[in-house]
């Protein structure tokens, strides 16, 4: 079993509301599939005051990056963080990774500020246990498309939970889940990890939690879009617009193989130094996060609202662990796992309608 180091903020004490144990080195310059990530294998796509003097067109874009903390539906307390919809070229970040024909279209929605914690978790765990499981066909984009949800890439929409086949996958006894978790940051009772994020889940656990908190799993348009500053196509999350962009990184930044812990922080240790345009903490390291994709080699366009729904191997993750180096952390790179796989190092973060 793990044993981890307790680094508490007080960003992250306020917040109460990849599975990788070896080193990814993404491809230079060619996006390539490889196999389970357990493995440590993946793939990787490549090539305040008041504003008065500066006028209208100043205060209205100020206002439109501002973060926004509107309370929303959030079962097991949280903050939600308003993203100002728009297009951008995924993955692209004029530095590391060149293609620019790729973009996508995303509406504006709510990413939380946080990866989901041990406590809150733990309350969902309880929820479970009292009996409660996802209903048919919940955890939708329920406000795109007239509540159909976000487009599929082969045709139709967002199908939501498949509660035929997928509740199954959801421990129902106590047991169970300690012995699911066993070598993540859970413990069975409540002790000194709540602020940490939960790890060791598998993706049907993500998504059940999400729904349960009244949310959704992100897309992979969605969460590349929040992590890239939207159309400022940023190379990490706190890096400045390209042109002329950076790739500058540090461990007041994020959470990574160089630090000086080397285990994993509660959420929000980072920040403000790290977080994204949008006021998002841990975007790049402490775990990773999953996507609700199917993954993909290469990018289907167009993309407006849309997802790659066409079952496959493997989901997609996001974002790097405080195991991986600084490439592997960078918006452009891309990673997946088999829905079922439970990585000591990855994670979860909700999205909620605007």
């Amino acid at each position: 079993m793990h044993r981890w180091l307790l680094v508490l903020s007080p960003v992250a004490v306020a917040a109460a509301c990849g599975g990788r144990t070896g080193l990814l080195v993404p491809d230079a310059s060619i996006p390539e599939e490889a196999g389970p990530s357990d493995s440590g294998a993946g793939f990787r796509d490549v090539t305040l005051p008041d504003v008065i003097d500066a006028g209208v067109d100043a205060e209205a874009e100020a206002e439109a990056d501002a973060p926004e903390e509107t309370a929303v539906a959030c079962t097991s307390g949280c903050t939600s963080l308003q993203v100002v919809g728009g297009m951008y070229d995924r993955s692209y970040d004029g530095i590391t990774y060149t293609d620019d024909t790729s973009p996508a279209t995303v509406s504006d929605f709510r990413l939380d500020q946080y990866e989901v914690t041990v406590g809150r978790f733990r309350q969902f765990v309880g929820a479970v246990l009292g009996g409660w499981l996802p209903a048919a066909g919940s955890g939708k984009h329920t406000h795109l498309n007239g509540g159909q949800g976000l487009v599929a890439t082969a045709g139709g929409y967002e199908t939501g939970w498949d509660a035929t086949d997928w509740n199954s996958q959801i421990a129902t006894t106590a047991a169970a889940w300690n012995g699911n978790l066993v070598n993540g940051t859970w413990t069975p009772t409540a002790e000194g990890n709540e602020d940490l994020p939960i790890s060791e889940i598998d993706w049907y656990e993500a998504y059940a939690f999400c729904i349960w908190d009244g949310g959704f799993l992100p897309s992979e348009s969605e969460w590349n879009y929040v992590a890239a500053g939207g159309s400022e196509q940023r190379a990490y999350p706190w890096s400045p617009a390209f042109p002329p962009g950076s790739t500058s990184i540090d461990c007041t930044q994020a959470n990574y193989d160089g630090c000086p812990t080397g285990v994993v922080h509660a959420v929000g240790s980072e920040s403000p130094a790290g977080d994204g345009k949008w006021g998002q903490s841990d975007l790049a390291g402490n775990v990773w996060e999953w996507n609700l994709d199917w993954n993909e080699s290469g990018y289907v366009t167009p993309c407006a609202d849309c997802a790659n729904l066409t079952a496959a191997s493997f989901r997609v993750i996001r974002g790097g662990s405080f195991g991986n180096t600084p490439p592997v952390l960078l918006v452009s790179f891309r990673d997946l796992d088999p829905p079922d796989y439970r990585g000591d190092l990855v994670g979860v973060r909700c999205a909620r309608t605007p």
